[in-house]
Parts: C-alpha cells; sequence; structure tokens
C-alpha cells in the first residue's frame, strides 16, 4: 500500500461541496490501485480572512508545503470585493504560487464528444479539440516590480504594473512545455506580442533557442491577439500552446469555454520539485453555494492530474477518467451542461454515479 499527505484547501463558495465529492472519490479510486491517503483540510481565501484575518495562514501554508501534494477547491465571494487588495481572498493563489515555486500551469481544454453540443461554437469546428495551455505562473506582470499607485503632479495619480521575465524564467517555463508537446502531438506554439515588447522579443528568442533541443517538435510562433481569434476561428490548429503570465490567464480562459463549460476543466500547477497545486479553474459561484448545484467534475478530475502529475499514479488517474466518461455516456449532466435527452442532477448525485461507475 503507498501512502500519500494531501492537504485539502476547499476555500469559498461551491469549493467546499465539490471538494467533498471530489475527496470520495480520490479515496474510492484509490482503494482500488492500493493506494491510501491521509487528507487534511485547512482554511484558505475568504474562509481563512473569516478565521484569522489573512487569506493565507501560516498554518495552511506549513500544510501546504509539508503535503505530496495541494488539493485546492476555489476561493473568493462578493463579501471580501470591498478589502483592500493585499487582503483580497485571491492573494492566497499568488502567495501559494509564490511559496511552492508552482511556475508551470496546465490548464487542458479537450472537447469530450458527449458534451460537444454544449459549447457555443459550430460541431464542425470545435470537434476533435484537444489542447493544453502552459502558462508561467509565478513571473510576468502580476508578480514585477515596480507595481503600485503612485502620486503625480496636480493631484492626479498612475497606475503601475511591470511586466518582466528573466532568461532563466522564460528557459523553465520553455521545458516544461516542449516535454508536454512531446507526449502529446508534437506541436508547439508560443504565444508572445513581440512586434510591441521588449519582453516578448526577449521570450521568442528564448523560446526559439530551446527549440534546438526538441528537433521532434514542431515549434511556431503566434501574437497573442492573432491566437485570441484563432482559437475561435480554428481551435483545431493548436496542440500546445505556451505563454507568460497574464496572455495564459486570458487565453486559458477562453480555450476553457471552447468546451461549453468551464465547470468541466481541471488545472495543475507545478514547480521544479515538492508538491503541485490542482484546482479546478472555475470561481468559487457564490450564486449558486450551498444549493447543490455545482458541477464537481472538474474537481474530480483535477484529482485526477493530481494523481497524473502531483504523485505519479497514472492508472489510477486514468480509472477516475473513464469513470467521468461512462456517466456522461449514461447521460447524466449537471444544470451547466442540461441538453435535451439528459438527465439533470445535482453535485452530491453526479459525485455518487462517479463513485459508482468506479
Amino acid at each position: 500500500m503507498e501512502h500519500f499527505k494531501i492537504a485539502v484547501l476547499a476555500g469559498d463558495g461551491i469549493g467546499p461541496e465539490i471538494m467533498a465529492v471530489a475527496v470520495a472519490v480520490l479515496e474510492t479510486a484509490g482503494k482500488l490501485d492500493g493506494l491510501t491517503f491521509a487528507f487534511t483540510e485547512a482554511p484558505v481565501g475568504g474562509a481563512a480572512i473569516d478565521a484569522t484575518g489573512e487569506p493565507l495562514p501560516a498554518e495552511t501554508l506549513n500544510l501546504c508545503q509539508s503535503s505530496d501534494a495541494v488539493f485546492l477547491g476555489a476561493v473568493g465571494g462578493y463579501q471580501w470585493d470591498t478589502l483592500s487588495s493585499d487582503k483580497r481572498p485571491e492573494r492566497a493563489l499568488l502567495g501559494l504560487r509564490s511559496a511552492l515555486g508552482l511556475f508551470a500551469n496546465l490548464r487542458p481544454a479537450t472537447i469530450l464528444p458527449q458534451l460537444i453540443d454544449a459549447s457555443t461554437l459550430k460541431r464542425e469546428v470545435i470537434e476533435g479539440v484537444d489542447i493544453l495551455v502552459v502558462r508561467e505562473l509565478t513571473g510576468g506582470i502580476y508578480f514585477g516590480q515596480p507595481k503600485g499607485i503612485f502620486p503625480e503632479k496636480k493631484g492626479m495619480r498612475r497606475g503601475v504594473n511591470t511586466m518582466s521575465y528573466g532568461e532563466d524564467e522564460i528557459e523553465r517555463i520553455g521545458r516544461v512545455a516542449f516535454e508536454s508537446a512531446r507526449k502529446r502531438r508534437g506541436k508547439l506554439c508560443s504565444v508572445d506580442k513581440a512586434n510591441v515588447l521588449e519582453v516578448s522579443q526577449l521570450w521568442r528568442e528564448g523560446i526559439t533557442k530551446l527549440a534546438n533541443e526538441y528537433p521532434d517538435v514542431e515549434l511556431s510562433h503566434m501574437y497573442v491577439d492573432n491566437c485570441a481569434m484563432q482559437l475561435v476561428r480554428w481551435p483545431k490548429q493548436f496542440d500546445t500552446i505556451v505563454t507568460g503570465n497574464l496572455f495564459g490567464d486570458i487565453l486559458s480562459d477562453e480555450a476553457a469555454m471552447l468546451t461549453g463549460s468551464i465547470g468541466m476543466l481541471p488545472s495543475a500547477s507545478l514547480g521544479s520539485s515538492g508538491p503541485g497545486l490542482f484546482e479546478p479553474v472555475h470561481g468559487s459561484a457564490p450564486d449558486i453555494a450551498g444549493q447543490d448545484k455545482a458541477n464537481p467534475l472538474a474537481q474530480i478530475l483535477s484529482g485526477a492530474m493530481l494523481l497524473r502529475f502531483g504523485i505519479n499514479q497514472p492508472k489510477t488517474a486514468d480509472r477516475i477518467e473513464q469513470a467521468v466518461l461512462k456517466v456522461l455516456d449514461l447521460g447524466y449532466r449537471t444544470g451547466d451542461l442540461a441538453a435535451p435527452g439528459t438527465q439533470v442532477i445535482g453535485c452530491k448525485q453526479m459525485g455518487e454515479q462517479i463513485l459508482a461507475a468506479l
């Protein structure tokens, strides 16, 4: 029996509901393959602010650093929107990424055959789409200095954020992207704004230099505005996309909506060593929290990514992913995926169907 320590950060909104389902799925799937887990819960985001005054308490961070993987639900909600930026629930995410050295965010956007009609795009445009966005996570404009709101003459103020990347940061995210593309279909598109930004010129130079070490991967470059258009126009042209923090934040959400529901999509955030962070890409959805309406599948699939990328248990990850496909084949859907001929069920029932499929 292999044993793993998992930090469970359910967070806010629908986080506790979908996390309860996903933990049960992980536990059940693990038992089938001789795996056991010690799940330890800790507050994060708004829940942590209410309990401790801080979005990322030291005890929560210590737990994460001493675990084999971190399983996160969602953070944020209307009641914390008026707090200063350094005290907002979302600061917990930036703090975790920075403290754990999680510089690579992997966000798959795959069109499942069972859900193809849930997309707002035509079937012929999205059928067969399978994209992985590799987003740099700890550099760029979200972390660059100087930053802030500064006084200017005549009583006016100026807001400043700095987009900055070093060659070492570009190289390490580039290697993750090339390695990921090598395991997929061997095509990597690097997205930047090199026609305008010097930081993007350095980015393009660094990614191009790396390509010499990966002759089996076909590298292309694309400006971010064109990529945003092409993702809607012809998404099947993409296999793996690598880009910086700001561009990746935007493009990965766009790619997510190709699938018809952001409630289906998992993510993994990885560093050079230590625990990775695994979470659904959707938010805390406070408008439906506590109503058993949430779609837990993205959280469940994030658990599969935890198994695959966090603790190297691909067999159990496959088991969970196949269970999700089986339940969708049977016609079960949460409200965000409702369609004629399907049976709409709640969060808890969806979890029960996945457990039955396992």
